[in-house]
């Protein structure tokens, strides 16, 4: 891990514009630079980067942040390695935070396997390069699929020599330890008891002759070490920064005959697990960013074939039921997907159970089904580029005209016929975007002629079936256990209002980007504590202190925690929240620190001086009370809902109506409040 210290020198050090212009041709613009968008198809420059601010921003698209951001999304790297990047570029020697012996251990194995794969995926390419079996079966059972010679080399395509053992021998031989050639998954050991001689030297086997004329060279021949991928061509797996987790090796056409699995795949370790990796996202996530579109295809040389014809932006799950991490690793790229597969029944398959998932995942789905008898690979060989993409543009369906066609038309019985549309409904249902969830809801009641308004009560069943029975399997979890913003009166607090009221995001918002540009700034000085000391109160001390007289926690976790942090390093003379934050190693919250950093920054003048009217002090307690009076207002309107489903039950009834005018005493308070000048 890479140590503070070593991280603000490398920020100190870094200068955006230099960053920048290393992808970005950039010109002066006043104070400021600017250039072409590099993260969508931008005709005129909305490119701004500022160097007194170190930040960046996209007027177009909305991207934009600190150096760190920026290489992250534009390289597709994570947050250390794009601190290795710029440490690199500015000659800074990385300091790494020392580790426990347990740490240093998992570290050590990770990278000893990460080693491994990448010296396997060069020896499998060495082997179709150069070996005579390798030319005469590898490269050209390449060939004859169609698959040119940069295509083999981009995305690292290899061969396996059919000896059982190539592999293991040539590995220790170099030095590599069996144990992570059994870790990776390159190789297995036999379980022959009385051949696992572990002190083997295999080194010392150069000159054994295959007939096992002496005791050395039979130990190799029967080696515990067997090769998993011996006699197959080879597709690496690279993860999204580049690095070889995995191998997948297919049977060669002329041994597949009978043969149920033509394909055999890296099994689970320490560095690859098969639902969080996607065939070909390292040479697709540059095109995809670009395009904002994802296609989804089934297998390795359907990717392979789509980028030969052109079409880069596209990944495989390879025979893997979808699951949610591939699915929010596709969301760092784009938030649409076409899902492009078979017209058979296995790809009908694989297109319907994805979809729920998918849309709950706020993913924008369409479905293409190719002609019956067709894969992406065989059609994109009979089209080109450009015929190939004017067809899937225009036949690909959203999911509602998908999941109709395949399960409602035609079909005349009315129960199977309303069992097909409350599946619809259910895949509408677990949408997060309400007004999307609307608009879907809207075109399947003018599709299937039923009233929309029969369709959103059926919806709304399975909402709250949904939420009742998540929140039964966290009560489950949790057991008695109170909820942090529950009522602790035996503290000597008093909660507001229920916990189940959030605030609004949009006022959270605002008073967290006060504690990211002021955090550290005094708006209250000598202020008596109850020790009979004096102290001064800090922006974010401030907040902290007032939310906390009512338990009152942001909705979202990341701002309680900048809060939180804020509040802890107030007391630091050199504390600056605004630095503090931007260079924050929770990439999280240095893109929302950048963020709103750029917001404030780039408003006008006039904007700027009316929220600033009055001073910060003021500024900061408007927020807090804007914050208290939205909880209030949510709470006069629950309580509302509920004495109209009350019913008779005059207990309950009454107690309603004083927590009713209670809640509106204390709304007209803060109104009051609000309304007045805040001086003191």
């Amino acid at each position: 891990m890479i140590d503070r210290a070593t991280i603000d020198k490398i920020m100190d050090a870094t200068n955006i514009v230099d960053v920048v212009g290393e992808f970005v041709t950039l010109r002066k613009a006043g104070v400021n630079y600017k250039g072409l968008c590099p993260f969508h198809d931008d005709t005129t420059p909305s490119f701004m980067v500022s160097p007194s601010k170190q930040i960046c921003k996209c007027f177009a698209c909305g991207e934009g942040g600190t150096a760190i951001n920026f290489l992250m999304k534009h390289e597709q790297i994570t947050y250390p390695e794009a601190l290795r990047w710029l440490a690199k570029k500015y000659n800074i020697e990385i300091q790494e935070k020392e580790l426990t012996d347990e740490e240093k251990q998992q570290q050590s194995d990770r990278e000893s396997m990460f080693i491994v794969n990448e010296w396997a995926k060069t020896y499998f390419q060495d082997v179709l390069r150069n070996d005579p079996d390798g030319i005469a079966i590898g490269k050209q059972y390449f060939r004859s699929r169609g698959i040119r010679d940069d295509i083999v080399e981009k995305f690292c395509l290899g061969f396996a020599l059919p000896q059982r053992d190539a592999l293991a021998k040539a590995a220790l031989k170099a030095g590599y330890k069996a144990e992570y050639l059994v870790k990776t998954g390159l190789c297995f050991e036999t379980k022959s008891e009385e051949l696992r001689d572990k002190n083997y030297d295999y080194s010392q086997d150069e000159n054994a002759d295959s007939k096992g004329n002496h005791n050395s060279s039979l130990l190799t021949l029967n080696s515990p070490l067997r090769d998993r991928y011996s006699g197959r061509v080879i597709f690496p797996w690279l993860n999204v920064s580049g690095k070889v987790v995995a191998f997948g090796g297919r049977l060669l056409d002329a041994r597949t005959k009978g043969v149920q699995q033509k394909y055999v795949n890296s099994p689970d370790s320490e560095i690859y697990h098969k639902d969080h990796e996607l065939y070909g996202l390292f040479q697709a996530k540059k095109a995809i960013a670009k395009e904002d579109r994802v296609y989804m295809v089934e297998g390795y040389t359907d990717v392979i074939a789509m980028h030969q014809s052109g079409i880069e932006n596209v990944v495989a799950n390879s025979g893997t039921a979808l699951s949610v991490y591939q699915i929010k690793l596709l969301r760092r790229f784009t938030q649409n997907i076409t899902l492009l597969y078979d017209g058979d029944e296995a790809g009908i398959h694989a297109a319907m159970r994805g979809t729920d998932m998918l849309l709950a995942e706020g993913m924008n789905i369409k479905v293409l089904l190719l002609p019956d008898g067709d894969d992406p690979d065989s059609f994109a060989k009979k089209h080109s580029a450009q015929e190939l993409k004017d067809y899937i543009e225009k036949n690909q369906t959203d999911f509602i005209t998908f999941k109709t066609r395949l399960t409602v038309e035609n079909v005349t019985d009315p129960v199977k016929r309303s069992e097909a549309i409350s599946g619809i409904v259910k895949s509408i249902s677990v949408i997060p975007d309400q007004i999307l969830r609307s608009t879907y809801l809207s075109e399947l009641s003018q599709r299937m002629d039923i009233k929309e308004q029969t369709l959103l009560n059926s919806m709304n069943g399975m909402i709250r079936k949904d939420l009742e029975e998540k929140e039964k399997e966290r009560e489950r979890s949790q057991g008695d256990r109170l909820p942090d913003s529950g009522q602790h009166k035996d503290q000597g607090t008093v909660t507001l209002i229920p916990g189940s009221i959030t605030p609004d995001s949009k006022v959270e918002e605002l008073i967290i980007q006060s504690i990211i540009r002021d955090g550290e700034k005094v708006i209250y000085e000598h202020v008596e504590t109850d020790d009979g000391g004096f102290t001064d109160l800090t922006v974010a001390q401030y907040v902290d202190f007032d939310l906390g007289q009512d338990n009152i926690r942001f909705h979202d976790e990341l701002y309680n925690q900048i809060l939180e942090e804020a509040v802890a390093h107030s007391g630091e003379p050199d504390f600056k929240a605004e630095t503090y934050f931007m260079h924050h190693p929770d990439v999280n919250i240095s893109s929302l620190a950048a963020r709103l950093a750029i917001d404030t920054h780039q408003l006008s003048k006039n904007f700027q001086v009316k929220v600033r009217e009055g001073g910060l002090r003021q500024h900061v307690l408007h927020l807090v009370l804007d914050l208290r009076m939205d909880i209030v207002e949510k709470r006069l309107k629950e309580l509302k809902a509920q004495m109209r489903q009350v019913g008779s039950d005059m207990d309950r009834i009454k107690a309603l109506m004083e927590e009713f005018k209670e809640t509106q005493e204390l709304r007209n308070a803060l109104a009051q409040q609000l309304g007045n000048d805040l001086v003191g």
